[in-house]
């Protein structure tokens, strides 16, 4: 089995349009949270979003590029982008042959979904954009990444909601230990922030209308946001063999089904992963540091997740913190971006916020970090992912 080393880190979210920028908005408590600006959102009821703002495709995809790429494939072309120049890797003949690329989304290109409807439906158009098949497909995004990079290994999208890029980075976690790859780009990528997505949403009714406040007692709901995060996962003696920085050994992954409820989250499944990703790792609850929480700020999913982790770590639980009130629930691609505090509290030593808290709720007994980053010595992190239809994916990252 090998060690696995992040060597390569990009995003772009609600809070900046790269990881400097994203790191820097964590450690300040400044929000992503706006007014959404998209077509008809008159007729929306929720119309706050982590929308990425000032983006100009045109300033970074050429003609062909943006006849091709959907928002969403933007935005993990824009990640890699980052994520390799960070790393160094130059993917010759050799290493192409065996890196690949796996990413989570939980819809794919929605915008042009969205954009198709109108034009067929409401403008009563008899034709769709020639490439709307190739621009919509879930995994557009990997393919173009892999075509970018000449990556001909393993090369696939996953698809679990709200797990979708922490199952994404766990199986890309697994094939660099087993040795079936010695480098991975992963992450995910999510672009719903459309018209019919919104009102898809809606009609859920666990949308809050203002902000999002996690473990919070007056929080009403989740916020969506978009954006992408990519990562360069490698072969630890890969990486140092070729002075490679590297920012954290991934060291556990778990994953497993609620076989419960469509949409109402489980204790015993949320227990059940984390304790196999601690398993996984070889490490005890005690020796956790930090928790990047699901936390999306509905009643139920805050409850929940707290009693879960109370369960796993007992009266004294680590720091946790839901980095979802910055940025916003960036659905398949939200783990990618939230791995990002991870990545802080264990290089930086401090804890992003939990921003929006305002009142204790005595079922959510946890130190959530309110509203202002904190100091502190963090060598192992968690970061946890709990989906919709009980799907349920945990990775553990430690300080090198």
């Amino acid at each position: 089995m090998h060690r696995v080393v992040i060597t390569g880190a990009g995003t772009i979210n609600a809070l900046g349009h790269d990881v400097p920028a994203t790191i820097a908005a964590f450690a300040a408590g400044t929000g992503g949270i706006g007014a959404l600006d998209i077509p008809d959102v008159d007729r929306l009821s929720i119309r706050v979003a982590g929308q990425v703002r000032d983006w100009t495709a045109s300033e970074h995809f050429d003609l062909r590029g943006l006849s091709l790429y959907d928002r969403m494939t933007q935005f993990a072309l824009w990640s890699a982008r980052q994520a390799v120049a960070q790393s160094g890797l130059v993917f010759d003949e050799a290493l192409g042959l065996r890196a690949g690329v796996i990413l989570g989304t939980a819809v794919g290109g929605l915008g042009t979904i969205d954009d198709s409807y109108r034009a067929v439906y409401a403008e009563g158009k008899n034709r769709v954009h020639p490439l709307t098949v190739p621009r919509l497909m879930a995994s557009a995004g990997v393919s173009h990444i892999s075509m970018t990079y000449g990556l001909r290994g393993p090369a696939f999208s996953v698809s679990t909601a709200c797990a979708s890029s922490n199952h994404a980075m766990g199986l890309a976690f697994q094939m660099v230990r087993a040795g079936a790859s010695p480098v991975m780009l992963t992450g995910g990528a999510e672009a719903m922030l459309t018209f019919g997505g919104l009102k898809a949403w809606e009609g859920l009714r666990v949308m809050a209308a203002d902000a999002c406040r996690p473990f919070s007692a007056d929080r009403s709901g989740m916020v969506q946001g978009e954006g992408a995060a990519v990562f360069v996962f490698e072969n630890h003696d890969h990486a140092r063999a070729r002075g490679a920085e590297i920012l954290a050994e991934v060291v556990g992954f778990a994953m497993c089904s609620d076989s419960h409820d469509i949409v109402m989250p489980s204790v015993d499944g949320a227990v059940r992963a984390m304790r196999g990703a601690l398993s996984d790792a070889r490490l005890d609850p005690g020796q956790v540091d930090y928790i990047n929480a699901h936390g999306t700020g509905t009643k139920a999913n805050d409850v929940n997740e707290s009693t879960a982790i109370r369960a796993v770590f007992g009266d004294a639980p680590p720091l946790v913190s839901s980095t979802k009130a910055a940025h916003g629930h960036i659905i398949g691609g939200t783990g990618a971006v939230e791995m990002l505090a991870c990545l802080m509290a264990l290089r930086d030593g401090v804890i992003a916020p939990t921003l929006g808290y305002r009142k204790p709720d005595p079922d959510c007994l946890l130190d959530v970090v309110p509203n202002t980053a904190r100091r502190a010595d963090v060598t192992v992190a968690m970061t946890n992912a709990f989906a919709f239809g009980g799907l349920n994916a945990v990775l553990v990252l430690r300080r090198m």
